[in-house]
């Protein structure tokens, strides 16, 4: 069983910055063989595409509305991929969710094969 686990969420201001980890705890289990994403649902949202990083090559790749201020990055020595925030905005309030897929990384919720469980990020004053 593939399991993925996020960490790192929690409440900050604007313009803070967060880094949240995915890690992969499972014996066997190696992150550096998938493409992994970030995606984020807000209440009374879709979950949406935030950014990934694809497996050998490392090519990512963000939402608009995150570029610039988002950057995503693998740790294959710590079997992690990592989401760094910064200049966060309340509109970046969400359960932030990895998911990873052994295929070709996509924008598509129904291109990834696992999920974690999610961790809370709140922007606010």
């Amino acid at each position: 069983q593939v399991q993925l686990v996020e960490s790192g969420g929690g409440l900050v201001q604007p313009g803070g910055s967060l880094r949240l980890s995915c890690h992969a705890p499972g014996v066997g289990f190696t992150l550096d063989n998938y493409g992994v994403a970030w995606f984020r649902q807000a209440p009374g949202e879709k979950r949406k595409f935030v950014a990934s990083v694809s497996r050998s090559a490392g090519s990512t790749y963000y939402a608009d509305s995150v570029k610039g201020r988002f950057t995503i990055s693998r740790d294959d020595a710590k079997n992690t991929v990592q989401l760094q925030m910064n200049n966060l905005k309340p509109e970046d309030t969400a359960t932030y969710y990895c998911a990873a897929t052994t295929s070709i990384v996509s924008k598509l919720l129904d291109g990834y094969d696992y999920w974690g469980q999610g961790t809370q990020v709140t922007v606010s004053s």
